[in-house]
């Protein structure tokens, strides 16, 4: 994982409508970008089902959410549609972004040695700088404690 305190590396993907996506339109505001392994699996709907259904308090604090995965963008438009996700999912094919970010490499799935995304979480601040960082995190109440960590943050600045 990235320290925290370090800039986040730049980037821009496209997302599962076709539009490119790059970390230079956050600036100003606080971002979760989260990597997850694969599409509409149980592990990642149920991560992904979870900022849905968060999603009005993390708009409330000023906080955007980016699903990465190396899922091609077909994948991610319907996961997307099927789950009624309101937030970008970004198809980051070839795993550079996932890499940048410690988020990609081998991992071993039902025994076969694979290269693929881990689920990582990177809290990144108005100032692009990284303010927290999750491993290997637990799709249940993820993001109620980037919620909790996010109020932590903006009760220490005021």
């Amino acid at each position: 994982m990235l320290d925290t305190g370090t800039d986040a590396p730049a980037f821009s993907l496209p997302d599962h409508v076709g539009r490119e996506v790059s970390l230079s339109e956050f600036e100003g505001r606080r971002l979760v970008l989260y990597f997850y392994p694969r599409a509409d699996t149980p592990g990642c709907t149920t991560e992904a089902c979870g900022f849905r259904d968060a999603y009005d308090e993390f708009q409330e604090r000023d906080a955007a959410i980016l699903g990465v995965s190396d899922d091609p963008a077909d994948d991610l438009t319907d996961f997307a549609r099927k789950h009624d996700l309101p937030f970008p999912l970004l198809s980051d094919e070839d795993g550079s972004v996932a890499d940048a970010y410690d988020s990609y490499g081998e991992k071993n799935v039902f025994g076969n040695v694979v290269e693929g995304v881990f689920r990582n979480t990177y809290l990144i601040g108005p100032d692009g700088t990284i303010e927290r960082t999750y491993e290997g995190v637990s799709p249940e109440d993820h993001a109620e404690e980037l919620l909790a960590d996010i109020d932590e943050l903006r009760e220490a600045e005021s």
